[in-house]
């Protein structure tokens, strides 16, 4: 396998540094734009080994952004006083949704001034920070104000029309709005947002809102997931996550997935890879009452009791969501339900629904793989950012020749404890779930 400074010399590839990176959407992203995502920076353990699993080639440096220091990821990398192209990342942002407090009340809302002060420290060309679209509305607007304020402050430009954008716009066949925040050094060009490349076929609003443009329809729901075998068929399906399965007929979508056919703006590494079996797909054991509610259930409608949506194959998905860490309780996410088959979709699937690629694994769990994926920045929402980025460089990306293999499969196994002791961090980074003791 080339190792890193052959990557660099052969490709003269823009560099990037992805903060908060989770298992990786974001970083996928801009590599499909023809970035070098050098480091990425994560402190969940669990994440971190999924991440260098399907980067290898790459560093992950497992640590809060809080400890982490600009001269710090500069020695880290070995890169001294060269100039880094962009550095993005979405800070962690639940605390905006609280009301009446002020802004550094909330942990979790100072994780985006540590943002900004690494930002600060590298001195980037650009940066791109993700967040919730809540973030623009109500009192959460005056935080982003004051973010866009001190960026200023470290003599950055910052677009001030500011934009959410929705990934069904981007070719991802799910409804999931992100709010992106894009500014630059005072002497470079700001990039423009991008402009909706697809419009989805069904769904009043979104359909509505772009149905003057002459653009593609938005890969559906079926176009996602009608290729892949049918989990209920594997038994061994509920003891692992993977298995040598039967596809179908892809979609123009699914043949980019499954690295079928080449396009040309996808400029990511090419990753070696099983492409006969069928990964991330460890089943679900329903009751037969869940089974018969989910079959009762119609395309497009949430069944009552669970409160799930039952997928439109016509349609494209809702927002998929991460459900909740170990902290606040460890509750799965809530799961679509097949539009054909009376379960809820698989890991892949989801995956598929988020426009990742088949050779991209996750945690063998169902908890662990649909956190990494709720939790994530779909890849070709980010791509469609970092290509705009990538003009304003004046790169003209090139398709790399090199194939890329995919790191240990033990990376995707561990559980926190082991994921901790792999990477040397506390096993508690991440709380614990905290126990009620009844009275």
């Amino acid at each position: 396998m080339p190792n890193r400074s052959m990557i660099m010399q052969e490709s003269e590839r823009p560099i990037a540094i992805d903060l908060f990176a989770g298992a990786g959407g974001m970083t996928l992203g801009f590599e499909q734009a023809g970035f070098d995502v050098l480091l990425s920076v994560e402190m969940d353990p669990v994440h971190c080994a999924v991440h260098e699993f399907n980067f290898p080639f790459w560093k992950i440096l497992c640590k809060s952004v809080v400890e982490v220091t600009g001269e710090e990821i500069r020695s880290y990398l070995s890169i001294e006083n060269r100039d880094i192209d962009v550095v993005f990342g979405g800070p962690p942002c639940q605390g905006f949704s609280l009301m009446g407090k002020r802004i550094l009340d909330d942990p979790r809302n100072s994780l985006v001034f540590h943002f900004l002060r690494i930002i600060n420290e590298l001195k980037p060309k650009y940066f791109v920070m993700e967040n919730v679209a809540g973030l623009t509305i109500g009192q959460s607007k005056q935080i982003l104000l004051n973010i866009i304020a001190q960026f200023k402050e470290c003599n950055y430009k910052v677009k001030e029309d500011y934009q959410v954008l929705n990934a069904a716009f981007f070719g991802v066949p799910q409804n999931r709005k992100r709010l992106f925040l894009i500014g630059c050094r005072q002497e470079l060009e700001l990039p423009e947002y991008p402009h909706p490349i697809t419009k989805p076929r069904k769904g009043r609003s979104l359909a509505k809102l772009l149905s003057h443009l002459e653009i593609p329809d938005t890969p559906t729901v079926w176009d996602a997931i009608g290729d892949l075998p049918e989990v209920e068929r594997y038994s061994s399906l509920y003891r692992r996550d993977w298995v040598k399965g039967i596809f179908g007929i892809p979609s123009h979508y699914a043949e980019k997935l499954r690295s079928l056919g080449k396009s040309d703006r996808d400029y990511s590494y090419p990753r070696k890879y099983n492409s006969t079996l069928l990964t991330s797909s460890a089943r679900t054991r329903h009751t037969q009452t869940s089974i018969d509610r989910f079959q009762r259930t119609k395309p497009g409608e949430t069944e009552k009791i669970s409160r799930f949506l039952k997928l439109d194959p016509e349609g494209i998905c809702n927002t998929l969501r991460a459900g909740t860490p170990s902290s606040r309780g460890a509750h799965t996410s809530p799961r679509p339900i097949h539009p054909i088959t009376p379960r809820c979709i698989t890991v892949r699937e989801a995956a598929r629904l988020h426009s990742y690629p088949d050779w991209y694994r996750f945690h063998v769990t169902k908890w662990h793989g649909f956190r990494q994926i709720g939790n994530s920045v779909p890849p070709l929402l980010a791509k469609a950012i970092a290509a705009q980025i990538i003009k304003v460089l004046g790169v003209s990306p090139a398709q790399p020749q090199q194939v890329m293999k995919l790191g240990k499969k033990y990376l995707l196994q561990f559980d926190m404890s082991k994921a901790a002791a792999f990477y040397e961090v506390d096993p508690h980074i991440i709380k614990p779930r905290t126990k009620k003791i009844a009275a």
